[in-house]
């Protein structure tokens, strides 16, 4: 995901339905868009030395402070079958990946911005969402470890977003947990603006290609703490449920 957190926009949110009709979505807060054609290939990238370094920290910031701007592991393949009591299967054939969502949770999309494709899933009520950002990658990427293991990883992203050292005080940012699987980056983390809610995030991070280049796949599923007996557990369940078909 190449981009500046700063530079991250995206249209007004449209909701998805079963049938063709189309509504302006209330949640403006909720951005997310879907492919329509071939995006082009990225011009390639030369990567050395603190060079690679400071892209690689463009594209880690880029993607999760995406997923923060929305306000408010894998155990085995998604079958129907498998589909626990209330969840259901979101398949994205266009982006090839599948997740299981809340049965009565909205889907929404928007137009692609460059390389940038989202997706996002949320309730009718509260805060909380569930996002699928999808970004090109230069040719050095190649796979997760490109990043660095994944405990150098979640620290660059934690300490990244973090501002509490700021004077006033800014963001407060604090790594939970890490783990890779399967070729998957897990993170948990927290994320606190002085004055307002904790808000909690669970993220899965993979490299799949299109055909054409690598693209990073960045899950995030948040909830603001008020919202954590009603929301956490199933947004942790619809995380680690994330594969590529």
């Amino acid at each position: 995901m190449v981009c500046v957190a700063s530079s991250y926009s995206l249209p007004l949110l449209r909701p998805l339905s079963n049938n063709t009709g189309i509504a302006i979505c209330r949640k403006s807060y909720v951005q997310c868009c879907r492919n329509k054609e071939p995006e082009p290939e990225p011009k390639p990238e030369s990567c050395f030395g603190i060079q690679c370094q400071a892209k690689r920290r463009q594209v880690l910031l880029g993607t999760t402070f995406a997923a923060f701007s929305f306000p408010e592991l894998i155990s085995k393949a998604l079958a129907e079958n498998d589909v626990p009591v209330g969840f259901r299967i979101y398949t994205d054939d266009v982006n090839k990946f599948k997740i299981l969502i809340p049965q009565d949770w909205q889907v929404g999309a928007g137009e692609p911005t460059g390389f940038k494709s989202v997706t996002a899933f949320y309730p009718e009520e509260g805060y909380s969402s569930i996002s699928v950002v999808i970004t090109g990658l230069g040719p050095d990427f190649t796979k997760m470890e490109s990043f660095g293991k994944v405990e150098a990883f979640a620290e660059t992203l934690v300490s990244g977003l973090d501002r509490s050292w700021q004077r006033p005080a800014g963001v407060t940012a604090k790594l939970i947990d890490c783990r890779a699987s399967k070729g998957l980056y897990f993170i948990e983390y927290s994320l606190q603006k002085p004055g307002e809610s904790v808000k909690h995030l669970f993220s899965a991070l993979g490299m799949a290609t299109n055909g054409w280049y690598n693209r990073l796949y960045t899950v995030t599923g948040q909830y603001v703490e008020e919202e954590s007996d009603k929301y956490s557990s199933n947004i942790a369940k619809a995380v680690k449920s994330f594969e590529f078909i």
